[in-house]
Order: structure tokens, then sequence, then C-alpha cells
């Protein structure tokens, strides 16, 4: 009997202290704006601008603009279609979902309409401006 007890505070506690624990999402702050990514694509780290406003996104790789439209699902989900798709894969649609943010960030997963295979990533706000 005094083992279950144990047990059973033990569990009990563990609860508690991860009940207290919340993530952050403010994600409507980051719904319009001027955003930098970077990821390692191969062995180079390459970095996206990108700007934001409620139903288009304009991103700038390598000196390249490229546009899409922004259907948002709810306030931290949204899908990404290319607006001028070049070939058979640019046609896929992406879903976002923003999963946590911060003051100036927001950590998101990404996928394929369809797919399962899901990625993350950390997008930084470094302005409220959407003109570029």
């Amino acid at each position: 009997m005094k083992y279950l007890l144990r047990v059973f505070s033990f569990l009990l506690a563990i609860v508690s202290l991860t009940s207290c624990y919340e993530v952050t999402r403010n994600c409507t702050d980051f719904k319009t704006g001027t955003f930098e990514f970077e990821a390692l694509v191969g062995t180079e780290l390459t970095k996206t601008t990108f700007v934001r406003n409620d139903s288009i996104e304009i991103d700038y790789y390598k000196g390249v603009a490229d546009t899409s439209t922004i259907r948002w699902i709810n306030d931290c989900e949204y899908v990404v279609t290319k607006k001028n798709p070049k070939n058979q894969a640019e046609r896929k649609s992406i879903h976002m979902k923003i999963l946590s943010t911060d003051a100036t960030s927001y950590m998101f997963e990404y996928k394929l309409v369809g797919e399962s295979n899901k990625e993350r990533g950390t997008a930084v706000k470094i302005s409220d401006n959407t003109s570029r």
C-alpha cells in the first residue's frame, strides 16, 4: 500500500509540474510583416526573405521574387500555393503550422498538402511593414 501511495504521489507531482508549462502562440502577431528564414541546403546555409500580407506572400531567394497565395485555416495554420508554378512540383501546396511564438520569431512546421513528412523551421520577423 505504501508503495502504491508513493507511485501515485510521484505521478501526481509529474503531472502537476508538466501541466504548468504552456506554449506561447500569438499567431496573429505574425500574419503580416517581413520575415527571414535560414535553411541548410546541402552544405550551404541559405537565407530567404519573405513579405506576407493577409492573402499574398512574396519570397525573395537568391535575388529572385516568387509570389504565392495564402489561405488561412485558422490563426495559426495556413496553406501556401505558388501563384505561377513553373513545374509540377511547384503546383503542390504547402501546409504551414505555427507551433510557438516569442517577441520576434515563430517556430513552424510545414509539409506538402496530403503528405506526412513534416519539417520544422524558425522565421524571424524583421519588420511590421509589408512593403519591400
